[in-house]
């Protein structure tokens, strides 16, 4: 397999990233080397705010573990998994609170917990103590005051779960590796020829390791282009970025983007 990338500086995404930062604490850290094949990073927020935020995300073809606790709310601080998003994610912050989290590689969820396909999880959020099968350390991961024991609490966690080398849970991350970077891969039917797959076998390769299809995989990180371009160049070219990104006109595209961000991409550099 190739080798793994470290974690990413881009903000694909995240819905008006700018104005999510300026309201909470952002960062990304990477794993213990022996977990790199299968988590892409740790992502940790922390907040303190005066007046209440809500933060809207496009999901990524990736499983979460999440370790969180909002002070006002006044509930106990909990660990869930969640499994992929299939529409744009909001979430309301208020008050205090702390978020520290395990994003998954797209197919590297499985081996922690190889006993359900992964499509089980999509669009669910579960107790992981309902999934994985070590209890989280919850006050272990979110209590110390310095980062870098939160991150190595993560790292003992996940070591703890032993994950097994898995050839097929590596090869579904390599494909999806391959639809993020590769722009001319567009169909699903050509992705299953090149790896010498029925269309069948390679949907079921998804299902199990990825949770979702191939072709929401495929039109997802066009979503997640589409958006970060709306957002970083006011004079982008709608037209030309469709037939950029595979889509038959202008209007395809614009029908994906607003279904899943529930506005057009045009309203993203005129508000």
């Amino acid at each position: 397999m190739a080798a793994m990338s470290a974690p990413r500086r881009d903000t694909r995404g995240i819905v008006d990233a700018r104005e999510l930062f300026s309201h909470v604490h952002f960062r990304r850290r990477e794993p213990a080397p022996g977990l790199r094949t299968q988590v892409a990073f740790y992502w940790l927020i922390d907040w303190d705010l005066p007046e209440p935020y809500t933060s809207h995300v496009v999901p990524h073809p990736s499983v979460n573990l999440v370790f969180q606790h909002h002070e006002s709310s006044g509930e106990a601080a909990f660990a869930e998994v969640a499994g992929i998003g299939l529409g744009l994610f909001t979430q309301k912050l208020e008050g205090r609170g702390r978020v520290c989290a395990v994003k998954f590689r797209p197919g590297g969820f499985r081996p922690f917990a190889p006993g359900r396909p992964v499509s089980e999880w999509t669009g669910r959020r579960l107790l992981a103590h309902e999934i994985l099968a070590v209890p989280a350390p919850v006050a272990a991961v979110l209590d110390p005051a310095q980062e870098d024991a939160r991150v190595a609490a993560l790292d003992a966690y996940l070591l703890a779960l032993a994950p097994e080398p898995d050839p097929q849970a590596e090869r579904a991350m390599a494909l999806v590796e391959r639809v993020r970077t590769d722009r001319t891969m567009r169909r699903v039917d050509e992705l299953a020829r090149t790896e010498g797959l029925s269309a069948r076998s390679l949907q079921r390769l998804f299902a199990t390791y990825v949770g979702v299809g191939p072709k929401w995989v495929i039109l997802r990180y066009r979503i997640h282009e589409a958006l970060e371009r709306a957002e970083s160049d006011p004079e982008v070219d709608w037209a030309e970025l469709a037939a950029d990104l595979g889509y038959s006109d202008q209007a395809h595209l614009t029908r994906d983007f607003t279904s899943t961000i529930g506005a057009p991409p045009t309203a993203l550099v005129t508000r």
